[in-house]
C-alpha cells in the first residue's frame, strides 16, 4: 500500500470514528433531554393551573403569597422535617445554630406579667450599660411591656436587632422610685449550647449540652478538660431535651469516646448513596465511664451521640425512649433569603438501626402528637409499655439485643415521677410562687448572691433566706394556704425549686439551678447510683 492510500485511508477511519462519537453523545444528550422531560411533565399540571389562575381568574392575584402556600403545602406532603422557611424564620433558625445572635445579652424570665432580668452576660451590652439581676423591664423604646401580658417572644423581639443599633430599655429597680433609663448598643451575643459543667463528686463530672450548635464541640472540650483537671474519671452527659443540631458536632463528639475503627453513624437516601462516618481513634476521653441521659425530647444528633455509644457498647443510656427523629435534612437557599430544608437520607446507627420514627405522608397530627400517645399507653411510666417491634431486632458490638422502629430505647428505663400532687403544689404552681418567690429573695439579698461564686457559700446562704417557714408565709401573703399534710408531702419538691431558682440568681448561675435541681431529678439519681458494667455478664435484655 503506497503512502498515499494509507493516509486516505487513516483520514477514513478518524473520519468514521469521530461521527459515531458524535452519535453516541447526541443519543446521551437525547436521552438526558427526554428524562428531564419527563420529570418536568410530572410537575406539568401545577404550572398550568397557576397559569390558568394568573389569566382567568375574577380578581387581582397576590401570586407571591400563592406560591409560598404551594411550596409549604408540597413539602408537608413528603414527610415531618421536609419545611420551607421565609426569609425571617430562615434567619431566626440558622441564627439559634450558629452560635450567637444579635441582642442585648440578658437571661430573663416572665413569671407574671412583668420581664424580671435573671442575669447579664458577662462582657455583654447589657452588663456594660449596668443592667443589673433583679431589674423589671418596663419600658422598651417608650411602650409599656410590663402589666400588658405581653408575650415572652414578643419582647425578646423588640429587644433583639442588628449590631451597632440601639435600644433604650427602660427599668424599676429595687430602692429607686423612678424608672431607670439604659440606651443599650446591641451587639453579638454568644449562645452556648452547654448550660453547665462541674464535679459531682471528687470522680464524677457532669455536663448538660442543650443542643449541638456551630460551637458545641469546642465548648465540650473545654468543659471536659477543666473536668479531666478536677479528677473526672467518669461523665454523666445529659441530652434530655436537646432537640439536635449540626451533624458534625455530634460525630466530633462521638470521636472523643470511640476507638479506631469503630462505626459512629451512616446515612443513606435514594439519592445519596451510604456514606459512613467512623471514629478515628483520637479522642482524649476513650478511658472515662460514660452515662447517658435522655429523654423523649432527646432528638436527631443527640439520638446520634447516644446510639453510637450504645451499639459500640461504650456508654449506658438512662432514661426514656429518644424523640426518633432520623431524616438527614439538607439546606437549600434561595435568592430573596428564604429556603428550605429537605429531606434527602435517614441515619442509622452501627448496629443498623433506623432512628426515626414511623411517619405517614402528609398525616402531621399523628407524628406530632405522638409523645401524648406515649402518654397514652403508659410509655412514660412502665418500661413494659414501650411498643418495641420484634420484627426489628439488632445486635451491640457485645452481642446485646436492641430494637429499632424508632427512637433509642435507654439500658435503664426510667419513668416519670408519679407522685402524687396535691391542691397545695398545684396553687403554687398556677401562680407561680418558686419563681416570684426567688425574685423577691433577689430583691433582698442581690449584693450577697452576686458576689457567690462557690456552692458551700451559697448553700450557705439559701439555707438562711429561703427557709420553709419564710416560704410559707410568702404563700399564705398571696391567698395560698394548704394543711400540713399537704405541706409535709410537696415541700422536698417546692423547696428544691425555690433553692435551684433563687441560686440562678447568684455568680454560679446556671451550674447553681442545676447541681441543686438534680438532687430531685430521678433520671440522674438513678445514673449517679448506677455502677454497674455496660455489658452485664448475663447478657440481659437492654431494658432494666
Amino acid at each position: 500500500m503506497d503512502r498515499k492510500t494509507f493516509k486516505t485511508l487513516f483520514l477514513v477511519l478518524l473520519a468514521v470514528i469521530i461521527a459515531l462519537i458524535i452519535s453516541i453523545a447526541v443519543l446521551h444528550s437525547n436521552s438526558r433531554v427526554m428524562s428531564a422531560y419527563s420529570a418536568y411533565g410530572k410537575w406539568q399540571k401545577l404550572e398550568l393551573v397557576l397559569q390558568q389562575i394568573e389569566e382567568n381568574y375574577v380578581d387581582t392575584v397576590d401570586c407571591a403569597s400563592i406560591s409560598e402556600v404551594l411550596i409549604a403545602d408540597a413539602l408537608r406532603e413528603l414527610d415531618p422535617h421536609s419545611v420551607y422557611l421565609p426569609p425571617k424564620d430562615l434567619e431566626e433558625a440558622d441564627e439559634d445554630l450558629q452560635g450567637q445572635f444579635d441582642g442585648i445579652g440578658i437571661t430573663f424570665n416572665v413569671p407574671a406579667d412583668t420581664a424580671i432580668v435573671i442575669n447579664t452576660i458577662v462582657g455583654g451590652p447589657s452588663e456594660r450599660a449596668g443592667l443589673m439581676s433583679g431589674d423589671r423591664i418596663v419600658r422598651i423604646d417608650g411602650d409599656t411591656v410590663a402589666g400588658v401580658r405581653m408575650p415572652q417572644d414578643s419582647m425578646m423581639a423588640r429587644m433583639k436587632g442588628p449590631s451597632g443599633t440601639k435600644v433604650l430599655i427602660e427599668v424599676k429597680r429595687g430602692g429607686v422610685a423612678d424608672l431607670i433609663p439604659f440606651e443599650i448598643t446591641r451587639a453579638k451575643i454568644p449562645v452556648n449550647s452547654i448550660d453547665c459543667a462541674f464535679m459531682v463528686d471528687d470522680t464524677t463530672g457532669y455536663i448538660r449540652l442543650s443542643k449541638f450548635a456551630r460551637t458545641t464541640y469546642p465548648e465540650f472540650m473545654e468543659s471536659a478538660a477543666k473536668l479531666k483537671k478536677a479528677g473526672m474519671k467518669r461523665l454523666i452527659f445529659d441530652l434530655r431535651d436537646n432537640l439536635g443540631g449540626f451533624l458534625d458536632q455530634a460525630l466530633l463528639l462521638s470521636n472523643e469516646f470511640l476507638d479506631k475503627g469503630d462505626l459512629i453513624v451512616y446515612m443513606e437516601g435514594r439519592k445519596r448513596p451510604r456514606e459512613d462516618f467512623y471514629a478515628d481513634g483520637s479522642g482524649r476521653y476513650k478511658d472515662v465511664k460514660l452515662d447517658i441521659l435522655v429523654n423523649e425530647s432527646s432528638a436527631s444528633s443527640s439520638e446520634i451521640f447516644a446510639g453510637a455509644m450504645q451499639d459500640n457498647d461504650r456508654g449506658k443510656i438512662f432514661g426514656r425512649r429518644s424523640f426518633g427523629k432520623g431524616l438527614v435534612q439538607e439546606p437549600i437557599y434561595f435568592s430573596d433569603g428564604s429556603g428550605i430544608r429537605l429531606t434527602v437520607a435517614k441515619f442509622y446507627t452501627p448496629s443498623g438501626r433506623s432512628i426515626q420514627k414511623p411517619y405517614k405522608p402528609g398525616d402531621d397530627d399523628e407524628y406530632r402528637y405522638d409523645l401524648i400517645e406515649r402518654y397514652r399507653h403508659g410509655e412514660m411510666v412502665d418500661a413494659d409499655s414501650i411498643k418495641v417491634n420484634d420484627s426489628l431486632v439488632f445486635k451491640t458490638a457485645a452481642g446485646r439485643t436492641v430494637y429499632g422502629g424508632g427512637g433509642i430505647i435507654p439500658d435503664v428505663f426510667v419513668g416519670i415521677d408519679t407522685t402524687e400532687v396535691n391542691s397545695f403544689y398545684i396553687e403554687c404552681t398556677k401562680k407561680g410562687l418558686p419563681v416570684r418567690f426567688s425574685t423577691r429573695m433577689n430583691d433582698r439579698y442581690h449584693d450577697r448572691l452576686a458576689g457567690i461564686d462557690d456552692f458551700v457559700s451559697l448553700n450557705a446562704l439559701l439555707d438562711e433566706i429561703c427557709s420553709e417557714s419564710r416560704f410559707l408565709e410568702y404563700a399564705e401573703s398571696q391567698g395560698v394556704k394548704g394543711s400540713a399534710s399537704e405541706w409535709e408531702a410537696m415541700k422536698g419538691y417546692i423547696m428544691t425549686q425555690v433553692r435551684a431558682l433563687t441560686g440562678r440568681y447568684s455568680a454560679l448561675d446556671d451550674e447553681a439551678f442545676y447541681r441543686i435541681f438534680l438532687e430531685i431529678d430521678q433520671i440522674y439519681q438513678a445514673a449517679l447510683a448506677d455502677d454497674s458494667p455496660v455489658v452485664p455478664a448475663d447478657d440481659s435484655p437492654v431494658i432494666s
